[in-house]
């Protein structure tokens, strides 16, 4: 099993891949082997390097995991956000985002190694989802930082915490421990941190030595009423999002202030 081209195409992942096909997807900073500040170029890798994983057939399994003490803590957002051609790419990205992890057809594993808090949904629609007792969870880059919660985070939250609770959550901001996102049915299992690793290799391997096409038609039956969510709710989320985006640089202009983002 030779090394794909695709697993060095992406700066803002680490890729790797055993004997067993169980691909090690570790969330990085942009520049170098550190936590993500999450950034456009994330965006855009992510978005693409999902359809490279998909149609590789090689895979067996994947474990989505971040670096060091975080899985997704920050964000650097450096792209203009002022004119509808820009937000054009951004909605591009954001509807094929989700729904092209979705199109990865074998089981994905969430080791959630420290708090996420930027793109949490990344994490927590995956099939197995881990936390370390460290991690936590939350949305603060929509509503927090005066956004519309619409790029999917109102689909998944709602799904996983039920319509009041999932409300709560993003008009809050809220953040869920690990211990009481195990309690609501976010995560399934929580660990020390030295141990959560070593568990979801444990859940892969299991996974990696079914009948390659039951485990693929398994995540196939099991993410597919995700994917009529996503195809139904997420192009008008991310449209609304961008108006009051536009919006937000208008009243910026009025009131003086810089409008680069």
């Amino acid at each position: 099993m030779g090394k794909p081209d695709y697993f060095d195409s992406y700066p803002t992942f680490a890729m790797s891949r055993d004997a067993d096909g169980i691909l090690l997807l570790r969330f990085r900073a942009k520049d170098g082997d550190g936590p993500v500040a999450y950034s456009p170029q994330h965006h855009t890798d992510w978005s693409r390097a999902f359809l490279d994983i998909a149609e590789d057939r090689e895979n067996r399994v994947v474990i989505l995991t971040g670096t060091g003490d975080s899985f997704i803590d920050d964000y650097a957002w450096d792209r203009p956000t002022v004119d509808p051609q820009m937000w054009d790419q951004i909605i591009y990205e954001g509807k094929h985002l989700l729904r092209r992890l979705l199109d990865i057809e074998v089981p994905v594993i969430a080791a959630v190694n420290g708090p996420a808090t930027v793109h949490a949904e990344l994490a927590v629609m995956s099939d197995i989802v881990l936390a370390s007792e460290t991690a936590t969870f939350q949305d603060k880059a929509h509503v927090p930082s005066g956004s519309v919660p619409g790029d999917g985070v109102h689909i998944v939250w709602q799904e996983l915490l039920g319509m009041n609770r999932g409300r709560y959550f993003l008009l809050t901001g809220q953040t869920l421990s690990a211990a009481e996102a195990k309690q609501l049915g976010v995560v399934a299992e929580v660990l020390a941190p030295e141990k959560l690793m070593d568990r979801a290799y444990e859940h892969a391997r299991a996974l990696a030595a079914l009948n390659p096409l039951a485990a693929r038609y398994s995540r196939v039956v099991l993410t597919q009423r995700y994917k009529r969510l996503i195809d139904e709710q997420l192009p008008f989320g991310l449209a609304l999002e961008a108006l009051a985006g536009l919006d937000n640089v208008r009243l910026r202009r009025l009131a003086g202030k810089s409008t680069a983002l």
